[in-house]
């Protein structure tokens, strides 16, 4: 790999770990962060021939600006890939949840991953390049507590593929990862995220739903002991950008092949049942 490969989300976990790997295989990464200190930080790591470039995916003009950096960074070659990678976790019961927490839910997991691939699909189309997303198995089967950001991985499953189907006469592949349970910094937010929460639910909500608040607690504690480490799902992204006839979706961990079969094969009246099971501490 010796082309132009823009990584977005790349501070840290996925982002950060796809970034180097693809470094180190010879990419000349480009990577999107939102710090001047991690900038500087990750360049020293990547090396010289790659670069950051500074860009919030919820900010328009600033993925404009971004565009035009790497227009010139790349000289006007294009870009061989696009890894959708950026994204935040919002979690709560549904029923008390502000809708502002939704907008921000999908500005960053959903509009955002849009606006950049508008911004870059000229560069994509001058390298003769391929646009991968960074999903969930959580796109594929919902779990309580987690409604904001399931539904944004569900959202950006039905993105990729009609993407994939605009595309697909210009021979431009869209691929969608499907981690399952990965150690990543955006559970320690969440864990953060969660106890802020129960600070502000009345006290009904907390009688109402403390099982289940109590199982999202249990499941990041798990994601931390038994998920896997990004570099693996950074893999993934290397064969989605490397393979000369990339699978659409790529599963990436046991419990997100487990999930791609359940979602196959579960009548929708026992889906709830398996997923309550499963979802236990």
């Amino acid at each position: 790999m010796s082309n132009w490969v823009l990584v977005t989300g790349a501070s840290s976990g996925i982002g950060r770990a796809t970034a180097v790997r693809l470094a180190r295989q010879g990419a000349r990464v480009i990577a999107g962060v939102r710090s001047s200190a991690v900038a500087d930080e990750l360049r020293a790591v990547l090396g010289p021939r790659s670069a950051t470039v500074q860009f919030d995916v919820t900010d328009d003009g600033s993925i404009q600006l971004a565009a035009k950096e790497v227009a010139a960074l790349t000289g006007g070659s294009g870009l061989h890939g696009l890894v959708n990678n950026a994204g935040i976790a919002v979690g709560g019961p549904i029923e008390y949840l502000e809708v502002d927490q939704w907008r921000e839910q999908f500005e960053v997991n959903v509009f955002g991953q849009i606006a950049v691939t508008r911004a870059f699909l000229p560069a994509i189309r001058t390298g003769q390049g391929r646009i991968v997303f960074v999903g969930s198995n959580s796109g594929r089967i919902s779990v309580a507590m987690m409604g904001p950001y399931c539904s944004s991985k569900h959202a950006l499953e039905a993105v990729a593929e009609s993407l994939r189907l605009e595309l697909r006469a210009e021979h431009i592949p869209v691929v969608l990862i499907e981690p399952g349970a990965v150690r990543t910094p955006i559970w320690d937010k969440g864990r953060r995220a969660a106890a802020e929460l129960e600070q502000t639910l009345p006290p009904q909500a907390l009688v109402r739903y403390r099982d289940q608040i109590d199982a999202v607690h249990a499941g990041i504690d798990q994601q931390e002991k038994s998920g896997i480490d990004p570099d693996r799902v950074a893999a993934a992204v290397q064969k989605a950008l490397t393979a000369a006839r990339p699978s659409p979706r790529i599963q990436v961990g046991l419990d997100a092949s487990l999930t791609a079969v359940l979602d196959r094969l579960l009548p929708d009246r026992l889906r709830p049942i398996a997923v309550a099971t499963l979802s236990r501490p």
